[in-house]
């Protein structure tokens, strides 16, 4: 007898769903997707009230130790439009340290998408810790982590609700004025990481003429920006093939 197989032995029963033949399984496959379907609309409807948000100026200056030393909130947007900065808890008193930091906010961390497609949408993410520069960089190789990682230098993390906790505050800039939008935090943070999640916190959104936005926000087709993560021109048009692609998909969608 195998260890997996005591095991299983050893395992209380669960109290399973039924089983049924393939007609009943699919009405009821059918009956959970109208409840998926409502749930995504709610989700959508919920991001066009995060564009609704009010917005709150950022008054005071902040500085962080990046790779090429000092910079400044304005400058982690790297000339894009939006930042979203999580504050990951990598410094000493954490567990793990100085080998590892948090494990949820590792967890997190190894959930992050190919951030190009995120920066299509002029939108930039930033991690922001205590831990100094270079043992932010020694962390960074060991677990292949490619994200923009600042450490922290001031009242930044106070300031915005993340000193004892993670969270992920969302800014936009007009210029070089900044303005604080948005803030996700505890199990909020938990579904973070893709190009999607990220962008339904931002106040443009995904920039799709779908979205219920207000009036003047940036919007162009679904689909037709999506690119491979290594072959996006800031500026260039969309794909002429790509957009006959995405145009037949989505009328096949919708018939």
């Amino acid at each position: 007898m195998t260890q997996s197989s005591v095991a299983q032995e050893s395992a209380p029963a669960i109290d399973r769903p039924p089983i049924v033949a393939r007609e009943a399984w699919e009405a009821a496959r059918d009956a959970m997707l109208a409840d998926e379907k409502a749930h995504t609309r709610a989700g959508d409807a919920l991001a066009a009230k995060r564009r609704r948000m009010p917005w709150m100026a950022v008054d005071k200056a902040y500085a962080f130790d990046g790779p090429n030393g000092k910079v400044s909130l304005l400058d982690l947007f790297e000339g894009r439009r939006q930042l979203i900065v999580y504050r990951a808890f990598f410094e000493p008193g954490v567990h793990g340290w100085p080998d590892h930091a948090c494990r949820g906010c590792s967890l997190g961390a190894d959930q992050v998408s190919n951030l190009a497609h995120l920066n299509a949408r002029d939108t930039t993410l930033a991690y922001v810790s205590r831990a100094p520069s270079d043992d932010i960089a020694r962390l960074k190789a060991r677990m292949g982590w490619t994200m923009p990682w600042y450490s922290l230098t001031d009242a930044f993390d106070a300031d915005f609700g993340v000193d004892q906790w993670h969270g992920h505050n969302v800014f936009i800039r007009d210029g070089e004025r900044i303005y604080r939008t948005y803030f996700i935090n505890v199990r909020g943070d938990e579904a973070m990481g893709t190009v999607w999640s990220y962008l339904d916190a931002t106040p443009l959104g995904r920039q799709e003429a779908w979205e219920d936005s207000p009036k003047g926000y940036p919007q162009t087709p679904p689909y037709q920006w999506w690119n491979w993560h290594d072959a996006y021109v800031a500026g260039a048009a969309p794909d002429q093939r790509w957009v006959e692609v995405s145009d037949a998909g989505q009328q096949a969608w919708k018939d």
